[in-house]
């Protein structure tokens, strides 16, 4: 299987991942356990590279300073140091996420007045139940699950060669809802024993996105992440498959 470069829009910016972790892992934000973020920052970054996705310099910019941070937290205070050597190093940090977090919230605001409204001027527009509607997933859910699925995989080399058509993987997801409406996002990776099969797996999770096939949909922020095939109208679940 030849390298893949996916370029996307995945999130943002670092704060975007920044605030995705410490909502994941139920953090304060006025008392981020910087060693831990890191970490888990790091990881992510990792993962994205083995996607071969496209990261930003600076997400890296971003990695360099929470280990800044780190190393200085580490050091022993200076009784010589004068306040503002002495400031807490989490301090702008903590500055930059409360600006980002205020933004966020002015954005979704704008963003549900947007959906509300986008087609009142046009006729026969559809109208959806309570049911029909779902938090939009983030993508870093799709990576989550990735990097699950690596971390499920057994301890075993890859093998040189090995090929991971993309079609097979789109027929694997399509015919979970042959008997059923929904799955969840992590039985998408399930038996997959190879890092090229994971991989191949989000490919084609992504592709069936983009043509509109499936929907990965959320009840509410952070909970379980499922994939639903997009009906047409007037299409019922015995017509799927």
């Amino acid at each position: 299987m030849n390298s893949i470069d996916i370029h996307l829009e995945i999130f943002e910016g670092p704060l975007d991942l920044l605030m995705y972790l410490i909502k994941k892992n139920n953090l304060d934000i006025y008392d981020i356990p910087i060693s831990q973020i890191t970490r888990e920052y790091l990881s992510y970054l990792d993962v994205m590279k083995e996607l071969n996705l496209e990261i930003a310099g600076e997400f890296l910019v971003m990695a360099s300073t929470l280990m800044q941070i780190k190393a200085r937290m580490l050091l022993p205070k200076q009784p010589d140091e004068n306040e503002e050597e002495g400031k807490d190093p989490r301090e702008k940090l903590v500055s930059m996420l409360e600006d980002y977090q205020k933004y966020k919230t002015a954005s979704k605001i704008l963003e549900e007045r947007f959906n509300k409204f986008k087609d009142v001027f046009y006729r026969g527009s559809p109208v959806f139940s309570n049911e029909d509607k779902f938090l939009d997933v983030e993508f870093m859910a799709l990576i989550d699950a990735v990097k699950r699925a690596f971390e499920k995989l057994p301890d075993k080399k890859e093998i040189q060669g090995e090929d991971f058509p993309i079609e097979t993987r789109i027929e694997k997801v399509l015919n979970f809802f042959k008997e059923r409406e929904w799955i969840l996002l992590d039985e998408v990776f399930k038996d997959e024993t190879r890092k090229l099969g994971v991989i191949t797996c989000f490919l084609a999770m992504l592709e069936l996105i983009k043509q509109g096939k499936i929907i990965v949909a959320q009840d509410e922020p952070l909970s379980e992440v499922r994939v639903y095939l997009r009906k047409e109208p007037g299409e019922s679940t015995t017509d799927q498959g």
